[in-house]
């Protein structure tokens, strides 16, 4: 697989294409747990992360359930504050997280006219670190017992006082292996965007969607190491007693908060940005025009980014930290609403005079507009402390961060797999199933959480596992689990769609939607190179600019010959972009080998961490056994791995 050196037959003038996904040889478990190519690794992103979507979505599911009553006894207190604190780290970081992450590496290179990523290696790493810091997340339900100091882990809720057991240990060290995973994808997408770029795709040629992705790889290399520092800090204070949060021994709760919230509400966009940019991928091509307001799109999102570092203490109007404090942050947070009001207004008009099409993807990328922008209005009223005072820990807020997270976030990563679920698998979505997806998920979506923001300004606390009668609360609780049971069923509607179209779906042309972007010019499911040769762009939306130059007020590009014929744009998909004259001689591709050492360092990474949950057993300053061999085996994996071929 490393070297496609060797001549490579002709037929018909033409170079046949070295082998697919799809041949024998890249097939079977060992090829998967060594793979570097970036398409498989977006796809064991993909599958990992929509196994934990469900896993969240039942913990969700049994909040419900106990909430559907006053005084209800489905669950205990202890395991109602586990469920919320997994359900809410569940999702943020092994779901939306790994979703946006599996369209990275998928979709990146091939918008970017790439054979690989920069680092394939760093990549693999990465997905075999994220899934194991995953596996040590959740396998603390049957190790002592799960985290229940909330995904926020507020101090003094975390220190061995009031959570005496090991789930904090779990909670604290699965994020830092799953931050090492984040920073090592970070890194590696950046490099790729900036330097992997085709011919002629200077930045403001770039799509959308990398450009969203690069920001938010910025926004994850500069936030992430905040919430490091503060997971360390608790780590010296859980497992060697110091007192950095220890109020009676000098230590500061609210630093902790800090901490945690100058990485948190960076966080937020680092879920939505990615979401953004598929949706302003979709949106031109099912209105069969350019985005409107290219320019500004990508300066909104890179304003977004820069005012998301100073909005954090939103989170803290109730902590007291000043009227000037509270001035700052509130005036900083409505700024933060212009970059994103832009947005809107730029998709709405990409869409208005537009021929547009509602298919599945389309309908996705509207009902994310729709749902974000009342996400988005109920988080301006937080932006006032007198209104955030009132709203604050009660479930108005629940009600308005899964309008933006699910509405927002996970309506857009839907949209995206069903725009590119195509190009993926080399099948059609089943579009009726598609459309009954859609309109099951934003019915019951609303359902489930339009009657939260009543729940909330009624009085109702969020992370209380039961309520009085007296509160008024059991009709609109009531309501909102009958409409967590039919998002339950509109997810099983998804999936129930990928599993047969990938096996009984029509096969897909390589263009079915007459997309704009690079990835539509090569076969579906693309070739283990993705591009048999590098293509030149000479325009944005690169593959609209070949195919319809017209629709992009350009003159024809002309093309390389075919089969000693002359080339023009409306030729098939292949002849831009994946054959060589008749008379050239044959391309030799490089690709990387598969190699084993990006999983061993993963697994000595989480070995060194999980040792670390023994350190009681040792004595309070003593380094467990299996935290030495886990870092001998990391060390060791790092040696192999240097000498490995280029």
């Amino acid at each position: 697989m490393a070297v496609v050196s060797a001549p490579l037959p002709r037929v018909g003038g033409m170079v046949v294409a070295p082998p697919t996904l799809a041949d024998p040889a890249y097939k079977g478990l060992w090829s998967w747990l060594t793979t570097v190519d970036h398409k498989r690794i977006g796809i064991l992103y993909g599958v990992s992360a929509g196994a934990f979507f469900v896993i969240g979505g039942l913990e969700a599911l049994v909040i419900r359930l106990q909430l559907w009553t006053p005084e209800n006894n489905l669950v205990s207190a202890q395991m109602f504050n586990s469920l919320f604190t997994m359900h809410a780290t569940t999702m943020i970081f092994l779901a939306i997280m790994p979703l946006g992450a599996s369209f990275f590496n998928f979709i990146i290179p091939l918008q970017i006219g790439a054979r690989d990523v920069a680092f394939p290696r760093l990549n693999a790493f990465s997905y075999w670190a994220f899934i194991l810091g995953g596996i040590m997340l959740n396998i603390s339900f049957l190790l002592g017992g799960a985290p229940d100091a909330g995904w926020f882990g507020y101090a003094n809720l975390t220190t061995r006082t009031y959570s005496p057991g090991p789930g904090i240990d779990f909670w604290m060290l699965g994020l830092q292996v799953l931050g090492v995973a984040s920073i090592a994808a970070a890194l590696n997408f950046f490099v790729t965007i900036v330097n992997m770029r085709a011919p002629g795709l200077g930045f403001m040629r770039l799509p959308i969607f990398c450009w969203m992705s690069l920001i938010t790889m910025v926004l994850l290399l500069l936030a992430f190491p905040s919430i490091t520092v503060g997971l360390i800090l608790l780590m010296f204070d859980r497992f060697f007693d110091t007192n950095f949060y220890s109020v009676p021994h000098g230590g500061d709760p609210v630093l902790w908060q800090h901490l945690f919230w100058v990485f948190g509400h960076p966080e937020v966009y680092i879920l939505i940005l990615p979401a953004m940019g598929i949706v302003s991928e979709i949106i031109p091509v099912f209105s069969r025009k350019p985005l409107f307001g290219y320019a500004v799109m990508v300066y909104s999102g890179i304003a977004i980014a820069f005012l998301a570092f100073g909005v954090w203490a939103h989170h803290m109007f109730a902590v007291g930290l000043g009227a000037i404090a509270d001035a700052v942050f509130a005036s900083s947070t409505m700024l933060i609403a212009v970059p994103t009001g832009v947005k809107i207004f730029n998709w709405i008009g990409t869409m208005f005079k537009g021929s547009v099409s509602f298919k599945t993807p389309m309908l996705f990328a509207v009902g994310f507009i729709s749902m974000f922008i009342i996400g988005g209005v109920t988080g301006i009223m937080h932006a006032s402390p007198p209104a955030d005072l009132i709203q604050h820990d009660t479930y108005f807020i629940v009600a308005h961060i899964h309008y933006v997270l699910i509405g927002g976030s996970i309506m857009a990563l839907f949209a995206g797999v069903y725009y590119w679920f195509p190009k993926m698998s080399g099948r059609m979505p089943n579009e009726t199933l598609g459309q009954w997806n859609f309109w099951t998920f934003l019915i019951f979506f609303n359902v489930t959480f339009m009657p939260m923001h009543w729940t909330g300004l009624l009085g109702m606390p969020r992370r209380v596992y039961t309520y009085g009668p007296d509160l008024g609360v059991t009709q609109l609780n009531q309501l909102s689990t009958i409409g967590a049971i039919g998002l339950g069923f509109s997810v099983l509607l998804f999936v129930i769609n990928l599993f047969t179209s990938l096996r009984f779906g029509e096969i897909a042309p390589d263009d079915p939607w007459d997309g704009a972007t690079l990835e539509w010019s090569i076969p579906s499911p693309p070739p283990i190179y993705n591009f048999a040769r590098i293509p030149t762009v000479h325009s944005r939306d690169a593959w609209w600019a070949m195919k319809h130059p017209e629709r992009m007020h350009l003159d024809p590009i002309e093309v390389e010959p075919l089969a000693g014929g002359p080339g023009h744009a409306t030729e098939t998909a292949h002849d831009v972009v994946a054959v060589a004259a008749p008379d050239a001689a044959p391309p030799v591709i490089h690709m990387p080998s598969p190699s084993f050492w990006p999983l061993l360092c993963a697994v000595g990474l989480a070995t060194m961490a999980s040792g670390l949950l023994f350190a009681d057993s040792f004595g309070p300053v003593t380094i467990p056994i299996f935290a030495i061999l886990g870092l001998m085996l990391l060390i060791g994996s790092i040696y192999g791995w240097s000498f490995e071929p280029a």
